[in-house]
């Protein structure tokens, strides 16, 4: 039997607040098998972004366990997590975190110097495949949101990640900017295979997941519907 992309094990974080603590995760169980489309709807401040960073291994568990293609996070190390961040995950969000500096084409040729894969061509390609031919030397600030959504796109899938985070990708898009956007995301995770999890509190996305679940004061439960 395949082995889950990610395994989540009694997963739980607790942030210290004016001398109390408050759980953002209590206790959550998940597995993700290769290849899957997950939605993960929740209102905001429903544990979905403290979710995304643990699995990144940006923040560490209060307790439980997460496993990446089989590896611990825990016993990574921190060195462990950043080459797994550099090489295994994509990330895309809401507000794009394009560098303002660097051209379209040098945020998402950045991603493979990260992942040391430095291939100029690599970047051109994936420009080209979310259609912006001909925009590679433009700034962020010269691209509409959409355009700027793409690069992320482009940037998060160059280094072929076995797993895409999307944080709200479309919350700062138009609808019909932001349909186009989830075509295009979709459409390349299930070409390449890439597992894709899209944290979202609009339910717009769910029509491009193959499984949805929802996430409620820190638990996740599984949509059968």
């Amino acid at each position: 039997m395949d082995q889950p992309v990610i395994r989540i094990i009694d997963l739980w974080k607790t942030y210290e607040l004016d001398g109390s603590g408050v759980s953002a995760l209590r206790g959550t169980n998940l597995e993700i098998k290769k290849g899957e489309r997950v939605a993960l709807l929740g209102k905001s401040g429903s544990g979905k972004t403290t979710l995304f960073n643990l699995i990144a291994g940006l923040d560490r568990p209060t307790k439980g366990r997460i496993e990446v293609e089989g590896q611990d996070l825990k016993t990574l190390g921190e060195k462990g997590r950043t080459l797994l961040r550099r090489t295994k995950i994509g990330f895309i969000f809401q507000f794009f975190n394009l560098l303002p500096t660097l051209t379209a084409f040098e945020n998402v040729f950045l991603s493979l110097e990260l992942a040391n894969k430095p291939k100029p061509q690599l970047a051109l390609h994936a420009l080209k495949e979310v259609g912006l031919e001909g925009k590679e030397r433009r700034f962020p600030s010269e691209l509409s949101g959409g355009e700027q959504q793409r690069v992320a796109i482009a940037r998060a899938l160059v280094k072929k990640p076995s797993i895409i985070l999307a944080d709200e990708p479309t919350g700062n898009l138009d609808t019909a900017t932001g349909n186009q956007i989830l075509e295009l995301l979709t459409r390349m995770c299930e070409e390449s295979g890439t597992t894709l999890i899209m944290a979202t509190h609009s339910p717009l996305t769910c029509r491009y997941a193959t499984r949805i679940l929802r996430m409620v004061d820190g638990v996740i439960f599984e949509e059968t519907s």
